[in-house]
């Protein structure tokens, strides 16, 4: 396949998924571009040679689990500014003057009630559907927008820094209830020992949940 029908195929895919959905689009592209973001933060760790095996099988971890933190929240929030914006307009409680216009001298009731669906029950013709859908992917896009921006810059931030602060304030109580310390060959300093997990740490820990085979 020539790079020509590569790229024709590669736009009419993306048209065909995203062209009239522009605010999925916007959703689709940050959740690719956080992966790509971690995966970039994993491969520098893991090439690092200034970072000691045994800091790298704590630090991998951390970034792979900070990055499920930032993808998960992104999508949630993000997609639910989303749906609400749809949610709005769908049912009439947001609409551009013909749109409203129109539904009001046809006189169509129960507009912006939640079981009112303007495409269902709104009977449209085809110019004023025209209007709704242009409407509908602007206010979807700028839902979308500004679910990500809440999401990046505020959101996301406060969920991650409670869950790092419960982390370490986890392993600051291990670090003093074993507050033993021992000589590390590498670094020459001395450093807490922490006993290694035993089977009935696995057991209790196993117990102590509610997963079930």
């Amino acid at each position: 396949m020539s790079m020509s029908s590569l790229f024709n195929s590669f736009k009419n895919y993306m048209v065909k998924y995203y062209g009239s959905d522009h605010g999925k689009m916007l959703v689709h592209t940050g959740v690719i571009g956080w992966v790509l973001s971690a995966a970039a933060q994993v491969v520098a760790i893991a090439t690092n040679d200034k970072i000691s095996g045994k800091q790298k099988l704590y630090l991998i971890p951390q970034e792979l689990a900070d990055a499920a933190v930032n993808i998960a929240s992104f999508y949630l929030v993000t997609q639910s500014f989303k749906a609400l914006s749809n949610k709005l307009v769908n049912c009439g409680k947001l609409l551009n003057k013909p749109v409203r216009e129109f539904l009001q001298a046809n006189n169509i009731k129960n507009v912006g009630k939640h079981t009112f669906d303007v495409l269902r029950d709104g009977n449209l013709n085809p110019e004023t559907l025209e209007k709704f859908k242009s409407f509908r992917s602007g206010v979807d896009f700028i839902g979308t927008t500004v679910g990500s921006i809440l999401s990046c810059n505020i959101i996301t931030p406060i969920i991650r820094n409670e869950i790092a602060t419960h982390k370490q304030k986890k392993n600051l109580a291990r670090m003093e209830k074993y507050n033993v310390q021992i000589r590390d060959n590498e670094t020459k300093n001395t450093v807490p020992y922490l006993p290694k997990p035993t089977m009935q740490t696995f057991q209790a820990k196993a117990y102590g949940t509610s997963l079930k085979i």
